[in-house]
């Protein structure tokens, strides 16, 4: 067996370069010549996960099938290489740290001065090499979180020093993500920033060996030169990355660019075949030749910040390219749904979606957004506490349990339609303690849900501590509403539907994780179906 192949991604200039775009774009690539790839994220902060993180903070957290609470790049991975990530995928400095602390706790060291250098390096290097030692992999791409010169990212940077050293220079190469400033006073394009990020890089002991120039302008051939002597990288190796309409773009521009060949070369390894991106680009075509448009209303409470929904977002770019429409996607606060005369907007919408959340604002709004597409059946789509929306929204409504509430809200309800999770109750710690990962759910014979998944069982991902109360099965689903999705384990109510309306359903886990190009999710493509449908009917 051959061994793995380790390439480094690191940053400099500024932070949102688009590192894991980048990174995942050359990982598809890879795996297009038959290249077993993954990617893994190692991020500087002292969280020792993202979850207990707020989203205007960190965006969205990403959630694993083995119940790993990651940042949101993970998502990207999994979106374009169609590949599952886990709790080896991303590492924090807390964990690092966490993990180094406990073995000294046990006397692991022996009796030594832990050190920055080299026990928390020597952690970083394990949990580097952790995926490798699977044999799973042919290449391990590794994202650097921050930005090089950092005093965050030193630990991190040192230990990709060792493992370049240890494992030598066919087995291991660095990628710096820069970005090359237009300056429009001066009307030119400025490589002194990039210059220094990559000298800052060599003061630590890395030679950048492929540049990555995020750039709004052309490179020409003059400035490529300039880079490639003054940062010590061969002249193939400076790889333009310019601003493009999509992401599902980028990895096409990194062909172009030649940034696979350039690695393949550099690491001296042998395709398996030619690049195929045949069902890549016939996902763009669609997605870029739309046949019809319609509006779907996300309402949620994090929309100031649109990496907060990054995957239902993507998810619903998947879901429109398949049924070969554009989604042009309205965030709307659920604060201010009920200000006066907001609420009349929803009827210029083809589509609803509650977005999940967590914590008691905004909550009344998600709830009227409900009653009002379950009124004017317009199709309907809640996550997590989307779902939970929906239930109390048809007690108060319907089944008259006017104070019908979640105990997460309010502990005075004499109706919590929604509580606690038994299992919770006794939690003390935030972090990492929710109902998280993967979970089976029996889906009802010849229900809608039944009938998108063309299945009986499905596996979906979790990330919740409220649940529907069982207590109020019988009067909950004595009408219209019907439980159509339950956990055969525990008999969790997954899924709910509405049997007196086009489409409205409503799910306790979050389908979003799961949405790839190669693979859209059911639901939302369903979901986009159902609104271009009721779309024509207003015509």
């Amino acid at each position: 067996m051959s061994e793995t192949k380790y390439i480094f991604v690191t940053g400099g200039v500024t932070s949102s370069l688009g590192k894991g775009i980048v990174a995942a774009s050359l990982a598809k690539l890879l795996q297009s010549q038959k290249f077993r790839v993954t990617i893994q994220k190692f991020d500087p902060y002292i969280n020792v996960d993202p979850g207990t993180l707020n989203p205007y903070e960190h965006g969205e957290c990403y959630v694993t099938d083995d119940g790993a609470e990651t940042d949101l790049d993970l998502g990207h991975y999994e979106r374009f290489l169609n590949v599952k990530t886990s709790q080896a995928n991303n590492v924090t400095t807390g964990r690092v740290y966490q993990s180094v602390i406990e073995k000294e706790r046990r006397g692991v060291f022996l009796g030594k001065t832990v050190q920055v250098v080299p026990h928390i390096t020597n952690e970083i290097k394990e949990r580097i090499l952790l995926l490798g030692k699977t044999g799973e992999y042919d290449i391990i791409i590794t994202e650097i979180g921050g930005t090089v010169g950092d005093i965050e990212s030193l630990p991190y940077i040192e230990a990709v020093r060792q493992l370049i050293y240890e494992r030598g220079d066919k087995n291991a190469m660095t990628i710096h993500l820069t970005l090359i400033p237009f300056l429009s006073a001066a009307g030119e394009l400025k490589t002194k920033p990039t210059q220094h990020s990559v000298k800052t890089l060599m003061e630590s002991g890395i030679k950048a060996d492929v540049l990555v120039c995020r750039t709004e302008h052309e490179l020409s051939n003059e400035l490529r030169k300039k880079l490639a002597l003054f940062c010590n990288v061969k002249y193939e190796a400076v790889i333009q990355s310019i601003d493009v309409e999509t992401i599902y773009d980028v990895p096409l521009k990194m062909q172009d660019e030649g940034l696979d060949r350039v690695v393949i070369d550099r690491l001296k390894l042998k395709p398996k075949q030619s690049s195929d991106l045949k069902k890549w680009k016939e996902f763009l075509k669609k997605y870029k030749n739309p046949k019809s448009k319609i509006k779907i209303g996300l309402v949620g409470k994090y929309v100031e910040l649109q990496d907060s929904y990054k995957s239902i977002l993507e998810s619903f770019i998947h879901a429109g390219a398949i049924n070969e429409v554009e989604v042009d996607v309205i965030t709307i606060h659920s604060e201010f749904i009920l200000e006066k005369g907001n609420i009349d907007k929803l009827m210029d919408l083809d589509g609803i979606l509650v977005a999940p959340g967590f914590g008691e604002r905004g909550i009344e709004g998600k709830i009227k957004a409900v009653e009002f597409v379950r009124k004017n059946k317009i199709p309907f789509f809640g996550i997590c506490l989307g779902m939970q929306m929906a239930v109390i929204e048809y007690s108060r409504n319907v089944l008259g349990l006017k104070d019908a509430n979640s105990t997460e809200m309010t502990d005075k309800t004499s109706n919590p339609v929604i509580d606690l999770m038994e299992d919770q109750k006794n939690i003390k710690n935030k972090g990492g303690t929710m109902r998280l990962g993967s979970w089976e759910c029996s889906l009802s014979k010849g229900s809608l849900v039944n009938r998108i998944y063309d299945k009986s069982l499905i596996n979906e991902r979790h990330r919740h501590r409220y649940e529907f109360n069982d207590k109020y099965n019988d009067i909950m689903f004595s009408k219209n509403l019907k439980a159509s999705g339950v956990n055969p384990l525990t008999g969790l109510i997954e899924i709910i539907e509405h049997n007196d309306h086009p489409w409205f359903i409503g799910v306790q886990f979050h389908p979003e994780y799961k949405s790839t190009v190669s693979e859209p999710h059911p639901l939302f493509v369903s979901f986009v179906e159902a609104a271009l449908k009721y779309s024509k009917s207003k015509k």
